[in-house]
C-alpha cells in the first residue's frame, strides 16, 4: 500500500470533513457500500505516549495507547488525541509497528538507527503537527516503497530547547535502503535542499560523548 494508500486516507479525510459539514433533517440517502468497508493497512501500527511522572523508570512510562490496522481506525484515533504541538515540554508520541517498542534495545530496533528532523521553537506552532502527520502517512502507507519494511515506526519529542521527529529503521548498515528513506521523507516534508537531515545510528547515539551523535548519512 503506497501512494493509493495514501490517496485513500486523504480521500476518507474529506468525506470525514463532508459528513461533518452537512446540515441536520435531511432525508438519509442510500450508503454506498464502499463507506461500509474499511481499508486495511498492510500493517497493524501502536501509538506509544511518553510522560515522566515520580520514580517510574522510563520504560515504565512508556504507556500503550491503541493499535489499528485500518485507514478509518487511524483518524479516529489521531482525530481524537492533542496534537504534538500542544504535548507538555518533555512528552512524546511514538508510532511503531505492532510487537516493537519505542526502545532502542527492541530486538526489531538495537541494530538500526533513526533519521533525525531537529525543529526550532518556533516551528512548533507551524510545521511541527503537519511534519508529524505527514511521517505518520508515509508509514502507514508504506510509501517508502520496497524499503518500507525496513522501517520500524517514528518518534516525535517535545522538548524545550525545540522538538524532534525520528523515523527508525532497522538496519543501520543498509546504506541504499536509509538513503533512499531519506530521500522520500526529505521530499515529502517539503524541506529546503540547503537543509539538510541527518542519519545516526542507535550505537552512536547510546555511546555518545556530547550533546549529537555523528551522522551516519546525510541527504
Amino acid at each position: 500500500m503506497a501512494a493509493d494508500g495514501l490517496d485513500v486516507m486523504e480521500n476518507d479525510k474529506q468525506q470525514q470533513q463532508q459528513q461533518q459539514g452537512e446540515e441536520g433533517g435531511k432525508e438519509q440517502q442510500d450508503v454506498s457500500p464502499d463507506m461500509l468497508i474499511k481499508h486495511p493497512l498492510q500493517n497493524t501500527w501502536t501509538l506509544w505516549f511518553f510522560k515522566q511522572e515520580g520514580n517510574r523508570t522510563w520504560e515504565e512510562c512508556q504507556m500503550e495507547i491503541a493499535s489499528f490496522n485500518t485507514v478509518e481506525d487511524f483518524w479516529a484515533l489521531y482525530n481524537h488525541i492533542e496534537p504534538a504541538s500542544r504535548l507538555k515540554l518533555g512528552c512524546d508520541y511514538s508510532m511503531f509497528k505492532q510487537g516493537i517498542k519505542p526502545m532502542w534495545e527492541d530486538e526489531h530496533n538495537c541494530r538500526g538507527g533513526r533519521w533525525l528532523i531537529n525543529l526550532n521553537k518556533q516551528q512548533r506552532a507551524s510545521e511541527l503537527d503537519n511534519f508529524w502527520l505527514e511521517v505518520l502517512l508515509l508509514m502507514i502507507g508504506e510509501a517508502f516503497d520496497e524499503h518500507s519494511d525496513e522501517v520500524c515506526g517514528a518518534v516525535v519529542n517535545v522538548r524545550s530547547k525545540g522538538d524532534k521527529i525520528g523515523v527508525w529503521t532497522a538496519d543501520a548498515k543498509k546504506s541504499e535502503s536509509i538513503l533512499k528513506t531519506g530521500h522520500i521523507l526529505k521530499e515529502r516534508l517539503n524541506i529546503p535542499r540547503h537543509v539538510s537531515i541527518g542519519f545516526q545510528a542507535h550505537t552512536d547515539t547510546m555511546a555518545k560523548s556530547g550533546s549529537t551523535a555523528k551522522n551516519k548519512f546525510t541527504v
